[in-house]
């Protein structure tokens, strides 16, 4: 008799305990299989609307790298992740309803077919975007290894995302932390109509090596293979192993996307890698272990009806209501009284003091907050703001290599892992390195989800023109990151509100960009009580007046406040507001204002054409104030890129007086 092949990484047992198990993988690819031909069938009627793109012919990969896992346990995915999401646990009843729109689908219609995730079981989410689960692996991952709990993240990517940059930021992290994390990439050849050999020169195994990190090759297509390698590496990182490539060869038998014509590739190519089916090699190992084929016509029955049930139980669902369009853009804040002031007679502090202290504070307070960034830790960032934080919280303040969007996408990974990362982009022009984690996940993990997903995360920033850093460094790019629903943007203008906003930021349960003026650092003001807190989106009336409105923000509420100090000694009543929060934006203490003094001045350090300012005039118009006094009016800088020269800079930015002689000449009409 042919000896049954051995399962590595099961129990000792019998021959019976092994077919049971091998006919279990069987059961988990056929489903995958025959959940998207339906699906195939589906979209073709039109019963399934956006895109969808299929993984049949990678099935084995898919079971086989997630049958050593447990629920707590995480996987990242891809646009083409149904067989990664099953294979995980995810019901295919939901699955189809999510595929169709339906609010009973796992995301409440809000994701489709390119954005499944379910936390609870470890789903971390599929991803529209190349190569960007890569970096939330990382950051999942991270979670796991602060826990120290012995999980393990399996990262699928397709070979097209080795050319990303996500890809290279998020392996060399994962290596410079020994994360336990398997990037297990889907080699099926083709990077969307591409061939491999167009897009690489150099092999995986080569790539692993530059990193340091160990490199396994396996038939993608025998889920044996697959389930038994996949089961040592995944023992190894529980013991505290380092992040693993594993490149697992395989074949998508569908086009890039349903409706391809596939002109890149010859039916015969397609029909020779059709010999090597997953479920026919399943088969195989089946009689070798001498399973009885009625055993596994019985599971194809199973599935049959199983898929059948899905879709049909899937059309009788309702789709999404009107009123829910809203639905799971942010998650419910907790109500935060504005604090009183901080006593002008007590201790005095600086901004930076601030930024240190609500860091160590919430530090202490709370086991899953974390700090990571470029030099936050021995270097204590590069204006010493965490000086001493990395001594004082061992492990929890982390200083990562110089890859933002490995940065953010590790903070998005660990918070949707149940973590508070606090992470930190040196300077706020550097987002445009790492916007898709900010714009494409962040944002929206939370709403395409269905709110499955919880988001508590802070990136802190810092930006201020005014001392020649150049075009470079110097950009004040709040309406960029404000237009982005899902994202909160906090703006302080002085120490005290440094402090109470940093705090609520970090127990936030929505991604808040924290955004701080470096040449505020210095800036010296009231301590106040250390349970100091300050509400999100509430801004606050720094000086009453009566006779034009001056609303601002960030280091520009100073300069407004010193033009108010002047104008006030020539008799004209300036009412300053701070807004504190830039999104979301609180209208009604701006509409308020305006309603008494019926004259409205912006003033911003952003550049005027498109900006927040923008936003608040059309925000005059829109709630009935067209009788205004005097033309709504901005104070801003032109759009031209921030000078280096010192005398053009000066031109450039507004100062108290040109704030101070716009307020005259509105006031005067």
């Amino acid at each position: 008799m042919t000896q049954a092949p051995q399962f590595p990484g099961a129990s000792v047992g019998t021959r019976s305990a092994h077919a049971e198990q091998l006919l279990e993988m069987y059961r988990r690819m056929r489903r995958i299989r025959r959940f998207e031909e339906r699906a195939s069938e589906l979209y073709k009627a039109t019963e399934i609307p956006g895109f969808l793109h299929l993984s049949i012919g990678q099935e084995a990969t898919a079971v086989g790298a997630c049958w050593p896992l447990g629920e707590r346990d995480g996987i990242t995915s891809t646009h083409r992740g149904h067989g990664h999401v099953l294979a995980k646990g995810l019901d295919s009843a939901s699955m189809m309803a999510e595929l169709m729109g339906r609010e009973a689908g796992t995301n409440h219609g809000r994701g489709g077919s390119m954005h499944i995730a379910d936390p609870r079981l470890g789903i971390y989410g599929a991803n529209g975007i190349v190569g960007a689960g890569l970096p939330i692996a990382a950051g999942v991952a991270t979670a796991a290894k602060l826990r120290a709990a012995g999980d393990v993240v399996v990262a699928f990517f397709g070979d097209g995302a080795v050319a990303q940059g996500m890809f290279h930021e998020a392996v060399n992290l994962a290596a410079v932390w020994d994360l336990p994390v398997v990037f297990l990439c889907e080699n099926n050849h083709y990077s969307e109509f591409s061939p491999a050999s167009e897009q690489h020169r150099a092999p995986l195994s080569a790539r692993a090596a530059g990193y340091g990190i160990g490199y396994a090759h396996v038939d993608g297509n025998d889920v044996l293979a697959v389930a038994g390698m996949l089961t040592d590496v995944v023992e190894r990182l529980r013991e505290g192993g380092g992040p693993v490539l594993v490149e697992a060869e395989t074949y998508r038998w569908h086009g890039h996307y349903e409706g391809d014509p596939e002109r890149y590739r010859s039916a015969e190519e397609v029909s020779a890698a059709k010999e090597r089916d997953p479920l026919i090699i399943a088969r195989r190992h089946l009689d070798v272990a001498g399973v009885d084929t009625a055993l596994v016509a019985a599971v194809d029955e199973e599935i049959d009806k199983e898929i059948a049930a899905a879709v049909q139980w899937a059309r009788a669902q309702p789709e999404p209501a009107p009123e829910t369009l809203h639905d799971f853009v942010a998650a419910p804040r907790t109500a935060v009284p504005e604090p009183a002031p901080a006593p002008a007679s007590g201790e005095i502090f600086r901004s930076m003091d601030a930024v240190r202290l609500a860091l160590e504070h919430e530090l202490k307070a709370d086991p899953s907050v974390f700090v990571a960034g470029i030099d936050v830790g021995a270097g204590g960032n590069v204006f010493g703001l965490t000086r001493g934080l990395a001594e004082a919280f061992p492990g929890r303040v982390r200083d990562t290599p110089i890859s933002e969007s490995a940065v953010i996408g590790t903070a998005v990974g660990a918070a949707m892992a149940g973590m508070r990362p606090v992470v930190e982009v040196m300077y706020m022009d550097f987002i445009g390195v790492c916007f898709d984690m900010l714009l494409n996940q962040a944002a929206k993990l939370r709403f395409m989800t269905g709110g499955r997903a919880s988001l508590p995360l802070v990136v802190r920033t810092q930006f201020g023109a005014g001392r020649s850093s150049g075009s470079q460094h110097s950009q004040s790019l709040e309406a960029l990151l404000a237009h982005i629903p899902g994202l909160t943007v906090v703006m302080p203008s002085d120490p005290a509100d440094t402090y109470g906003l940093l705090r609520a930021a970090i127990q936030d349960p929505n991604p808040v960009i924290f955004v701080e003026n470096r040449l505020q650092y210095g800036l010296k003001g009231p301590r106040p009580a250390e349970d100091h807190l300050v509400p999100l989106g509430r801004a606050r009336v720094v000086r009453e007046g009566t006779d034009v409105t001056l609303v601002s923000w960030s280091r520009m509420v100073q300069d407004c406040l010193a033009a108010a100090e002047t104008l006030a000694a020539e008799g004209v009543s300036v009412e300053v507001i701070d807004l504190r929060t830039i999104a979301p934006l609180d209208r009604e203490t701006v509409l308020n204002s305006l309603a008494r003094t019926n004259r409205l001045v912006i003033a911003h350090e952003a550049v005027k054409d498109f900006g927040v300012g923008a936003e608040l005039a059309a925000l005059a118009v829109d709630e009935g104030f067209w009788h205004l006094d005097a033309p709504v009016t901005r104070v801003a800088p032109p759009p031209v890129p921030a000078p280096y020269a010192p005398s053009l800079e000066r031109l450039w930015l507004p100062s108290p007086d040109t704030i101070a002689e716009t307020v005259r000449r509105i006031a005067a009409v």
